[in-house]
C-alpha cells in the first residue's frame, strides 16, 4: 500500500517537474528578455526607413546563418524588419512550419504578451520588384492583401507561384543556408491539413506550448543586426 502510494506520488512529481521545466525552457531562454519596445513599439521608429541594406546574423539551435534585408526591393518589410531585429523580437522564436522541397516559417515571438500586440499590427503591401521567391529569399508570410505582420519565411527552391499572391522576397541568405535546409522538418505541416503546431495556440500560449508537444523543434538563439548600410 505504502509502496503504491509512493510510487504515484513519485509520478506526480515528475510530471510536475516536467511541466515546470517546459515553462522554463519555453519562457526563459537565453536571449528571449521582453524588450518594452515590443510591448509598447514606437510608432516614430517604426515609421523611420530602415538603412539601405542591413544584415541579420541568426545563431539558431542548429548552427548560424545571415540574411542581407535590402529596402529596394520591400521597403515597407525591410523598415519594419529592422525594427523587430533591433528590438530582439525572433530571439528565442520556433521554426514552427517547416517543409521539406518548399519553405521554413517563422516569426511568432514565444512571450504570448509580444505576440498579442504584434498579432494586428498589420504591415500594407510593398509592390513587387522583380525579386521572385527563388531558393534562400526571404519574406513576410500573409494571409492577404495588407495582412503581413511578424511572420518570415525562406523559400527551400524556387517558388515563383508565390509571386503574384503577395510574397515580396525582402531579402535573401547570404551565408549559412545549409543551416537553413538542416532545420527540423519532423513535424510538418500543421492543422487541418497535418499535425504540426496550431498556429493559433503558438500566438496564445507561447514557446511553453511549443517546448511540451514539440520538443525537438530548432529555434533561434538570438538575431541581430551584424552590419548596415546607409547612403551618404
Amino acid at each position: 500500500m505504502l509502496q503504491s502510494m509512493w510510487t504515484r506520488y513519485s509520478l506526480l512529481m515528475r510530471k510536475l517537474f516536467m511541466g515546470l521545466l517546459a515553462a522554463s525552457l519555453g519562457c526563459s531562454s537565453p536571449g528571449t528578455e521582453t524588450n518594452a519596445a515590443l510591448l509598447k513599439p514606437d510608432d516614430a521608429r517604426l515609421a523611420a526607413p530602415a538603412p539601405d541594406s542591413f544584415v541579420v546574423h541568426f545563431e539558431t539551435s542548429r548552427g548560424d546563418f545571415d540574411m542581407k534585408v535590402r529596402r529596394s526591393w520591400a521597403p515597407l518589410g525591410a523598415g519594419r524588419l529592422y525594427y523587430l531585429v533591433s528590438n530582439g523580437f525572433y530571439n528565442g522564436a520556433r521554426f514552427f512550419r517547416v517543409l521539406e522541397g518548399f519553405m521554413v516559417q517563422f516569426g511568432v515571438n514565444g512571450d504570448p504578451a509580444v505576440s498579442n500586440v504584434w498579432k494586428d499590427r498589420r504591415l500594407g503591401d510593398d509592390p513587387f520588384a522583380k525579386h521572385s521567391n527563388r531558393r534562400g529569399t526571404v519574406s513576410f508570410a500573409n494571409e492577404g492583401p495588407n495582412t503581413r505582420n511578424t511572420q518570415l519565411f525562406v523559400n527551400y527552391k524556387d517558388n515563383p507561384a508565390l509571386d503574384k499572391d503577395g510574397f515580396v522576397p525582402v531579402g535573401e541568405v547570404v551565408a549559412g543556408m545549409t543551416t537553413v535546409d538542416s532545420l527540423y522538418d519532423g513535424y510538418g505541416e500543421g492543422p487541418p491539413g497535418g499535425i504540426g503546431p496550431n498556429q493559433t495556440r503558438i500566438v496564445r500560449q507561447g514557446n511553453a506550448y511549443l517546448v511540451k508537444f514539440f520538443p525537438f523543434m530548432d529555434y533561434v538563439k538570438t538575431a541581430r543586426v551584424s552590419s548596415e548600410w546607409r547612403a551618404p
